[in-house]
């Protein structure tokens, strides 16, 4: 028999995990707060939606969060109506979204109270890496949660590690996102050098892609970047979300993050200039926009 599992939220991400759910043969519910997506979603792959959340986990063995910030998954996996208290016992939910690790800690203990098992599991790859299927996948939780949920997980996942307790999943991306700001503005000081230096851009980056300074963000972004185009998936508003958490855990713990506290604040600049829905490799823009005066 198929397993029966839940996907809450079909954003660019949600959309198309839920779908390779779907085609690796699981019996897919999904639940979107805009109606007219979930519709959407079945003119492409075989399941069902439901009305309500409540509707959508009923009687799912894995419920699969991928929401927006905390306070969406506190409004669609919390409370009342949420996802937690209508699951059944035995149950897994996954959560998806990139968090607080303290959010993911909060809804480990929930979880853990009604007889359900709980996987923060935070994503990278982007729009492109969810619909192709090879996202990584940073978990926290439980090794028998964890365990029961991987088959699942890998429908869409090329890399997958449970990093630890709850919460370690979150910290992971943390460090994924830290480590991503860096290398952008880099990127884009490198390419913005070019140019005034008189090089082809491009050209420079055909020679130094094949050496020490090739990175996923040069090789998939470097053209868009020069053509100044920046619609391709992740978007200012969320990374500034993530650094947040970044920078707010480093408070915690002690670390000190100077560059990514900068490259938070050049993220800042961009959205000032309208590119709050631009994808993170828009940093380029501060130097085309004249923004950049140091």
């Amino acid at each position: 028999m198929q397993k029966s599992v839940a996907f809450l939220g079909l954003g660019v991400m949600g959309f198309p995990m839920a779908g390779w759910l779907s085609k690796c043969g699981y019996a897919v519910t999904v639940y979107n707060r805009t109606e007219s997506v979930s519709q959407r979603w079945l003119n492409h792959y075989s399941g069902k939606t439901a009305n309500t959340v409540a509707e959508a986990v009923a009687s799912a063995e894995i419920v699969f969060s991928c929401l927006g910030n905390d306070d969406d998954v506190r409004a669609v996996v919390g409370g009342e109506a949420g996802a937690l208290v209508a699951m059944k016992s035995g149950s897994i939910l996954v959560d998806h979204t990139t968090t607080s690790a303290l959010l993911a800690r909060e809804l480990a203990e929930q979880a853990q109270a009604l007889a359900i098992g709980f996987v923060d599991a935070p994503v990278s790859g982007g729009q492109q890496g969810a619909e192709n299927g090879q996202l990584t996948v940073m978990c926290g939780g439980q090794q028998t949660d964890f365990d029961a949920a991987r088959q699942a997980i890998q429908s869409y996942a090329k890399s997958l590690k449970l990093m630890g307790d709850a919460g370690s999943g979150q910290l992971c991306k943390m460090v994924n996102q830290i480590c991503i700001a860096g290398v952008i503005q880099g990127l884009a000081e490198g390419l913005n050098f070019a140019k005034r230096a008189g090089l082809d851009a491009q050209q420079v980056v055909e020679v130094i892609s094949k050496g020490a300074a090739q990175s996923w963000q040069m090789e998939n972004r470097y053209q868009t970047m020069l053509a100044n185009d920046y619609d391709h998936g992740f978007a200012v508003q969320w990374m500034r979300k993530d650094l947040a958490f970044a920078l707010d855990e480093a408070k915690a713990n002690g670390s000190d993050l100077p560059l990514t506290q900068l490259v938070d604040s050049f993220y800042a600049e961009v959205q000032d200039i309208g590119g709050n829905r631009w994808d993170t490799s828009s940093l380029l823009a501060r130097f085309e926009h004249g923004v950049d005066k140091r």
